[in-house]
């Protein structure tokens, strides 16, 4: 089977960012004219994290992209990238010099799938419950600058800030502020499962296998009122156990587009073969970060001085050629290139890879070698290249002769909640930013709440840098605290950034708005695929 690729220019400016992910069990192609659309994402309900899909927990890339094709917000990110726009709301804007008092008014004619109308008190409802809730995922911390919420009518929202935020239009378009109906959830629990309703684009039903979601079918809400044009009756999602299965589907024809996540061997061989055929290779941009996290309490890693060795032993370069080949490129911040405000703080720091500094890094702080560590990964989340990632940075580390590295793999499932209980001094994870802007890839990682539960903070950050940017309302003025902040990362070193991704879909060249089914954020716009003739 022959294939094409189509290569998509590159947004200038502001770029839309991206969020985290699951995979699942084989599937069938769905019925009639159902788009169907293959994942590796797994969508699980266990005893850890038994509410996947509800707002006020969800928090990777994943259940996301879920819950925008059913849970309507306020405001959306548009089709081109670029600021958010109205969805739900028919008007939304700062009504103050300050940035401190934002007010929303209602698209008239709003309802719930249900028929049910959707309120200014809804609005208010679903906010203050995630507000309330405060889910260990740590996605409340988006919210963290609310103050109080007041409802004017059944039509008008008005949100008072603690502290100006610039960035709080973004934080309107994430699902945690999605609209949800309050008599289907309750104000001061999560709502287990994968029911979800909301006034989105599409209602959703869920086929499980046990505990989990093997198919999302999301058929076109008849009661939508918004901003989104959908051009199909429904499309099924099905979650596939690995990317060659999903691959094989899509050669069978059992699906019509396969997304997240494809290996870097699966990509190589689609962007090879001939400009012919039957399956387009669509590159898309992407701002999707790796990186190490730190448990900086740990004894193992609590000296600086070690965090600090690895990232002057590191060779990025090697490891994104000999893993990622041009799927990937380098990282030196926590903010990507192509964002407003990046900074390649590391690479200023340390220059390249260097054994001898290193050495003296940890000589001067009289730390014994070789450092013993065990670098944890997600198994099933990132996807297949994750094990030769590991496997490429413990060579390098162990090579230097100063680390004694050994790795270990775990599901996603238990991998989450022992991270999130302490229990790794170093692993890697992914980011898909979720918002378009610099201060998504720095809050959530030093700010008070941070989703990673980090013990490591810093006072300058959080008390002054954070709080400065987001007074900016020109966000090119907002570069310079977040500079600050990235060149203290690099100093201090609780995360230590790798490689920064592109986006990539294969289709059937008879679907069509493929290139517009992935924003830059990673966020899965299912309205805008349909069936055509192949161009």
């Amino acid at each position: 089977m022959n294939r094409k690729t189509l290569v998509l220019p590159a947004v200038v400016g502001l770029l839309a960012p991206a969020l985290a992910a699951c995979g699942g069990t084989d599937g069938g192609s769905g019925s009639g004219d159902a788009i169907v659309v293959g994942t590796t994402d797994r969508f699980t309900a266990t005893k850890d994290a038994p509410a996947p899909l509800d707002p006020a927990y969800s928090y990777d890339v994943g259940t996301w992209n879920i819950l925008r094709q059913t849970v309507q917000t306020l405001m959306i990110q548009p089709k081109g990238e670029g600021e958010p726009v109205p969805e739900a709301a028919q008007s939304c804007g700062f009504t103050d010099t300050g940035n401190e008092r934002y007010s929303c008014k209602l698209r008239s004619g709003l309802k719930f799938a249900n028929g049910d109308d959707v309120t200014a008190q809804d609005v208010k409802f679903s906010i203050e419950r995630a507000r309330t809730i405060k889910a260990d995922s740590g996605v409340f911390a988006l919210l963290s600058t609310i103050d109080t919420i007041e409802t004017q009518g059944d039509n008008e929202v008005i949100f008072h800030l603690k502290t100006a935020d610039a960035t709080f239009p973004f934080k309107l378009s994430t699902p945690v502020a999605g609209i949800v109906n309050p008599d289907d959830y309750e104000k001061n629990k999560l709502r287990d499962g994968f029911d979800v309703d909301g006034s989105g684009p599409y209602t959703l039903k869920a086929e499980t296998d046990g505990d989990q979601m093997t198919k999302a079918v999301f058929t076109k809400n008849p009661h939508y009122k918004g901003t989104l044009t959908v051009n199909n009756d429904e499309v099924d999602m099905v979650s596939y156990k690995d990317t060659d299965a999903m691959g094989t589907a899509l050669q069978k024809g059992d699906i019509d587009l396969m997304t997240r996540t494809m290996s870097p061997e699966q990509i190589r061989k689609l962007s090879e073969t001939s400009a012919s055929g039957d399956i387009d290779l669509v590159e898309l941009n992407g701002l999707e970060i790796r990186y190490l996290a730190f448990d900086t309490t740990d004894p193992a890693v609590k000296s600086k001085a070690v965090r600090q060795a690895m990232a002057q032993v590191i060779d990025r370069s090697q490891l994104v050629s000999s893993v990622y080949g041009s799927q990937a490129e380098p990282l030196y911040s926590l903010v990507p290139a192509g964002v407003t405000g990046h900074s390649n703080s590391f690479f200023n720091t340390y220059g390249d890879p260097n054994v001898g500094k290193a050495k003296a890094l940890l000589a001067d702080a009289d730390i014994t070698t070789p450092v013993k560590l065990t670098l944890n990964y997600t198994t099933d989340h990132y996807g297949p290249a994750t094990k030769q990632e590991f496997e490429t940075l413990k060579k390098q580390l162990n090579g230097s002769g100063l680390f004694d590295v050994t790795i270990k793999g775990t599901e996603w499932d238990a991998f989450v909640p022992a991270e999130r209980k302490g229990e790794y001094a170093v692993y890697g994870m992914g980011w898909f930013p979720d918002f378009p802007d610099a201060d998504n890839f720095v809050a959530p990682f030093l700010d008070k709440d941070n989703f990673l539960k980090s013990p490591y903070s810093n006072g300058e950050i959080i008390n002054k840098l954070i709080p400065s940017s987001r007074r900016e309302a020109d966000r090119l003025s907002a570069a310079t605290p977040l500079t600050e902040a990235q060149d203290i990362v690099a100093k201090d070193v609780p995360i230590l950034p790798l490689w920064q991704g592109k986006q990539f879909v294969a289709a059937n060249n008879d679907v069509t708005g493929t290139a517009y089914v992935l924003n830059s954020s990673a966020t899965l716009q299912l309205w805008e695929l349909g069936r055509g003739s192949s161009s």
